[in-house]
C-alpha cells in the first residue's frame, strides 16, 4: 500500500514557542537555556538575531546574566527562512523578536509547518505599553506561550512593563539599564 505520508506518528511535527515579557525579565537566558538543552539532546540548533542589535555582541545573543550562544544575524525575517532551509536543523532560536517586520509570523508558521521547533523571545508590549512589532501575532499562533516577569525597580512587585526613562520618543531605542527600567501595572500607571 502506498502512503503520501509517513503514519502520524512517524511525522517529524513542529511547533511554536514564544517567551516574551519585560526588559530585564530573563527572555534570552531561558532561550539561551533551551537551545543549550536541545544541543545536548544532540538536536541540530541555529538561533538568529536582527542585525540591527549590536548591544552586546554582533554575532552572539547574550543575556544580561552574560550567558551567550553563537547566533547569525539576519536583516530581515525572509532571511530566516532562507537560511535555514540550506541547513540541517531541528530547532530553530530566534531573538529579539519585536524588531522583526510582521513578516516574521509567517516564517515562524512556515518553519513550523516544515517540522521545526521554533523557539522566539521577544518583548511583548512597547516602552508605552502597546503590541509590539510581530510578537501579538507569534502569540496568536504558537503553541506554547511563556511570559516571564522582572522584578519592578520602585516597589518590587512582578514587573510586566519595560519604562523609558532616556529621552526620545522614537519606537525602537537600543538600550539597557540606562534607558529603561521595569515597572509593574501599578507604578507604570502612576508616570
Amino acid at each position: 500500500m502506498f502512503l503520501e505520508q509517513p503514519p502520524y506518528n512517524n511525522r517529524r511535527r513542529g511547533w511554536i514557542e514564544v517567551i516574551c515579557g519585560s526588559m530585564f525579565s530573563g527572555k534570552t537566558e531561558e532561550l539561551i537555556r533551551r537551545l543549550k538543552r536541545a544541543r545536548i539532546a544532540k538536536l541540530g540548533v541555529e538561533i538568529f538575531k536582527p542585525e540591527i542589535d549590536k548591544r552586546f555582541s554582533r554575532e552572539k545573543v547574550v543575556s544580561h546574566d552574560a550567558n551567550e550562544l553563537h547566533s547569525t544575524p539576519v536583516k530581515n525575517a525572509n532571511e530566516i527562512r532562507t537560511l535555514v532551509s540550506k541547513m540541517d536543523v531541528a530547532v530553530v532560536g530566534i531573538d529579539e523578536a519585536q524588531f522583526f517586520g510582521d513578516e516574521l509570523v509567517s516564517v515562524c508558521n512556515d518553519l513550523a509547518a516544515s517540522g521545526l521547533r521554533v523557539v522566539v523571545a521577544g518583548l511583548d508590549m512597547d516602552y508605552l505599553g502597546k503590541p509590539f512589532g510581530p510578537v501579538p501575532g507569534l502569540l496568536a499562533s504558537a503553541e506554547y506561550v511563556t511570559k516571564v516577569h522582572a522584578i519592578c525597580i520602585r516597589c518590587g512587585a512582578l514587573a510586566n512593563h519595560s519604562h523609558r526613562i532616556a529621552d526620545g520618543e522614537e519606537l525602537v531605542l537600543l538600550g539597557e539599564k540606562t534607558h529603561y527600567e521595569p515597572l509593574c501595572r501599578d507604578c507604570f500607571n502612576a508616570q
